[in-house]
């Protein structure tokens, strides 16, 4: 499929407001795709890697605008198209309103000689893409800029639009999972509910759409779980003892940890684990390997939290976990810092036999069977005041609070639904992504000192506050590194930051508010830490802020 092609399609979906003419518009894109089925599937939700795939392009805005500025021509710079990106909102629009393909030599078609004569085909746009991914070490930015502007440079204003959206995730033309599976089971005459299954247990739309193409439902329902290959977390959602009791017939009461969630994947020789995102953190919890190597009898996938201990194995606040996730430098320096223990809580394959559909209490039961150690307690009890107990009993050991279960629940990957329940009996926080921030005054004049949080729409996201208390000078001086990378424009103290960091937020009250675009705000907002395991599309959502202020 030419490119051209997928970008007029994408131009025609981002043009219709309603959810079943999307769907219709999707549909029509994949019976036309051909071979370019798989990467169509995921271009269209400005994926280039399937969802279980950590993989990224690592572009940043700057060298997008710098690709942009460079195809544009010699009168354009990087800095000219960072100020049309802040005027008007949207990286696509801006690589659209440039006239590129006037650019000469070597580095025009992406720095291999090739003519660029011919139309750009989707299949090209994805193999340079999975290039600019797999360009490391010393000169790849460089080998990234010139492959992005060779892209861009044969590109015509609506094809420049969605190339432009893709290198930064942000496709924006009302296409969700939802759609995709929806659009698959239309376009192949498959049942929702197999598509479904099969992406629960594959994490890949491109695989699962090219599987109901070719073999029909029942190469659908011969997917299985995968030992290595992460699939999304069950979620939960805030609750009480008396929804739980009025619910299910008895609850499964086990302790809520403060920690990060982990996906531990062995096959009997090699242990993986993945953070909540399914990005894999194995190198950065090496004792947990260990752990698993010699505590798990079978392959096996396994769900728990990984929790920071001290010396006497008492919990440690969410906070200190961070210093070992994800890091990827002195893990062995951070390690003799901060220990890590895994509190494992469910079992969702064990010995080549998938488990999502069996009870939570079958599920336990297994982990209990094939794990020696490290397993969170279970128990199911109709008795609010036993269940009082257990939560008194976690609180004084230094945990979270409670997790509320129905004992007969599957397991659904990626669902929020009411099988889970979380109950903290302290104030509830809000996951909020950072959309900007200010730089301080006095000694903090070089540091972020004040940010800007918002909440997700259906449109994108709506501010609900600003958060400056609660943060330490050493605290400001790592969120202002870290916020750096993603300084979409600044104006003289205030910054429009790229919504990619999410923050814990404590506040006292939820008020109604004119003053931010969620009608909504925050009274006495203070920072409790960086959500370092969750995503912009984790963060909080606006009915939950309306949920909790109606309940206030």
């Amino acid at each position: 499929m030419e490119f051209a092609a997928f970008a007029d399609r994408a131009a025609e979906i981002e043009a219709e407001s309603a959810d079943l003419e999307i769907v219709d518009l999707v549909t029509d894109l994949f019976l036309t795709a051909g071979d370019d089925l798989a990467t169509v599937a995921r271009f269209v939700q400005g994926r280039v890697f399937p969802a279980h795939d950590s993989t990224t392009l690592d572009i940043g805005p700057s060298l997008c605008y710098a690709a942009i500025a460079r195809a544009a021509g010699r009168n354009v710079s990087a800095e000219d198209v960072e100020d049309r990106v802040a005027e008007t909102g949207e990286i696509g629009a801006v690589a659209a309103s440039y006239g590129f393909g006037g650019q000469q030599g070597l580095g025009a078609f992406g720095g291999d000689g090739e003519g660029g004569a011919d139309p750009l085909t989707v299949g090209e746009v994805d193999a340079r893409l999975r290039e600019l991914a797999a360009a490391a070490g010393e000169g790849s930015q460089d080998r990234k800029l010139d492959v992005l502007f060779g892209l861009f440079n044969r590109c015509d204003p609506d094809e420049a639009r969605y190339l432009a959206r893709i290198v930064l995730s942000e496709m924006r033309i009302g296409v969700g999972e939802g759609t995709v599976r929806d659009a698959v089971a239309g376009a192949f005459d498959v049942p929702v509910e197999a598509v479904e299954r099969a992406l629960q247990v594959t994490n890949d739309y491109g695989l699962v759409a090219e599987i109901a193409r070719d073999e029909g439902e029942s190469g659908l329902a011969a997917q299985h779980l995968e030992v290595g290959r992460p699939v999304q977390a069950m979620l939960a959602q805030a609750g009480s003892v008396t929804d739980a009791l009025e619910d299910w017939d008895a609850a499964a009461v086990e302790t809520k940890f403060d920690g990060a969630r982990v996906q531990v994947h062995y096959d009997g020789e090699t242990v993986w684990l993945f953070s909540r995102n399914m990005e894999d953190v194995t190198d950065a919890l090496p004792e947990l390997v260990t752990f698993v190597e010699e505590s798990l009898t079978v392959p096996a996938i396994l769900d728990g939290e990984a929790v920071a201990v001290d010396d006497d194995g008492n919990p440690q606040p969410f906070q200190e976990i961070l210093k070992r996730f994800r890091r990827k430098h002195d893990v062995a320096k951070a390690r003799e810092e901060v220990a890590v223990e895994l509190d494992a809580f469910d079992c969702l394959h064990a010995d080549g036999e998938d488990l999502l559909d069996a009870p939570l209490t079958e599920r336990h039961d297994r982990l209990v069977s094939v794990l020696d150690a490290g397993i969170a307690e279970l128990r199911v009890t109709d008795d609010p005041d036993e269940i009082a107990d257990i939560e008194t009993t976690a609180l004084e050991a230094g945990h979270e609070g409670i997790m509320l279960k129905d004992p007969d629940s599957t397991y659904s990957p990626g669902r929020r639904g009411r099988n889970w329940l979380k109950r903290k009996p302290d104030v509830e926080t809000l996951d909020l992504v950072v959309t900007g921030a200010e730089w301080g005054e006095g000694r903090r004049a070089e540091l972020l000192g004040t940010f800007e949080v918002s909440v997700r729409t259906d449109d994108g996201y709506a501010t609900v506050g600003n958060v400056a208390t609660g943060i330490t000078d050493e605290e400001l001086a790592d969120l202002t590194d870290l916020l750096d990378a993603h300084v979409r424009a600044e104006d003289g103290k205030t910054v429009d930051i790229d919504p990619t960091v999410v923050f814990e937020v404590g506040y006292e009250e939820i008020q109604p508010s004119p003053t931010y675009d969620s009608g909504w705000a925050l009274r006495f907002p203070r920072f409790v830490g960086v959500r370092d395991d969750k995503e912009p599309a984790d963060a909080d959502a606006l009915d939950r802020l309306e949920r909790l202020a109606a309940e206030q």
